[in-house]
């Protein structure tokens, strides 16, 4: 399995809402403003579907040396050549994708307000954890709000921090001061009506160049 893009040092991490069938085009879009992380998020019916998609986008990604993360799905970010997959919380799930997918390939874990769930998936071997939602989510608006403090609390662990949830260009300078390494955005971002306008606004919080 090759990796051939790494962790940035921080910005926009794009999740996608598909299926939808514009979903290439507004990935791309995505890319062109300046996402920093790519995590295609599908979880209807349809292998093939999915694969298909999945190895379009790992072919975007590639071209903007962006790396592509799956979510939940080991198997499929193995066959596409994805790399890593994003996680639910789990120290067995994942010390298993890391022995699956190799020592090179980017793990996050969903770890909602919980600084104990980061440490221990820290130590589990994550490259990512994420704390959210941050703000009151349309994606899931039952989810528990987590501290942003939780930023700060985390700074220690060693790995890159993700915040998620409600996330704007108007509210994630906050989280960024707070120590964010990434902020993740689906529905500001993909459900914008301007995608890649939306991802300049994201990309232009952070210090380091973006276009």
């Amino acid at each position: 399995m090759k990796h051939p893009a790494t962790l940035a040092p921080g910005g926009l991490y794009a999740i996608t809402n598909g299926p939808r069938p514009d979903l290439l085009h507004v990935v791309a879009q995505a890319l062109a403003g300046g996402a920093r992380l790519l995590q295609y998020l599908d979880e209807e019916p349809g292998d093939a579907r999915r694969r298909a998609e999945t190895a379009a986008i790992a072919s975007l990604c590639r071209q903007h040396a962006v790396p592509l993360i799956i979510h939940e799905d080991v198997a499929l970010a193995q066959a596409v050549g994805a790399d890593g997959v994003h996680l639910a919380h789990s120290v067995d799930a994942i010390r298993a994708a890391r022995e699956c997918l190799g020592p090179a390939a980017i793990i996050g874990v969903a770890c909602r307000d919980s600084l104990a769930d980061a440490r221990s998936a820290a130590q589990a071997g994550a490259s990512y954890v994420s704390f959210g939602a941050m703000y009151p989510s349309p994606t899931k608006p039952q989810a528990t709000i987590a501290p942003v403090d939780l930023l700060r609390q985390s700074a220690a662990l060693g790995v890159a921090r993700v915040a998620i949830g409600g996330i704007t260009p108007d509210n994630a300078a906050l989280l960024i001061e707070a120590g964010a390494d990434y902020v993740a955005s689906i529905s500001s971002l993909f459900a914008a009506p301007d995608v890649r306008d939306a991802a300049q606004r994201f990309a232009r919080l952070f210090p380091s160049p973006n276009p």
